[in-house]
């Protein structure tokens, strides 16, 4: 049995917001005009989600998240408190020109607490962006990446899981990042 779409009475959803059957939108929470949500997401208190901005089915987008326009999140994607995607590389109060720099977030990828993720980057499926991260170059498939600025230490299964592999040797094969072949299994 699917459950209910919820929409806290303090969110602010605008009208022309497409909420995903069963996604549940908690306090003091904003989703900006012409924004999707799809089915099943959980966006946390007080994230906000601006404007034409695209969140795929199955996420999981925690307290204090801000997802700013420019920014597309693939399917069963996990975002962490205070996780922040930026969308302008030369940010000036004054600048009247500014471009919107896009990212996308593939499918499957964690975004880890306090994370900052610079415009105009590919987050790859599965990857892992340590807490903390600040992200300022596409990261692989199924990297681990950790630290300012964020680099790649390893590589994780779709469950999450290390492989503690030399990132010098390239993305594991299919089984391993599956989860059917661990290593010492």
């Amino acid at each position: 049995m699917a459950r209910k779409t919820y929409i806290d009475d303090t969110a602010i959803v605008h009208p022309t917001a497409e909420i995903g059957e069963g996604s549940m939108i908690w306090n003091w929470t904003k989703i900006r005009e012409r924004a999707v949500v799809g089915v099943d997401c959980n966006i946390g208190q007080s994230a906000y989600v601006d404007f034409e901005t695209r969140i795929g089915d199955r996420c999981k987008i925690q307290n204090g998240v801000s997802v700013y326009h420019g920014v597309t999140i693939g399917n069963d994607v996990f975002v962490g408190p205070n996780a922040t995607f930026t969308n302008d590389l030369r940010p000036r109060a004054h600048a009247e020109d500014w471009q919107i720099e896009k990212t996308i977030v593939e499918d499957g990828a964690s975004v880890g607490a306090n994370s900052t993720i610079v415009c105009g980057v590919t987050l790859g499926r599965h990857c892992m962006v340590g807490a903390g991260a600040v992200v300022t170059a596409d990261v692989p498939p199924h990297a681990l990446v950790l630290g300012c600025p964020a680099r790649v230490v390893d590589y994780v299964t779709m469950a999450g899981h290390r492989l503690h592999v030399s990132p010098a040797d390239g993305l594991p094969d299919s089984d391993r990042l599956n989860d059917k072949k661990l290593q010492g299994s």
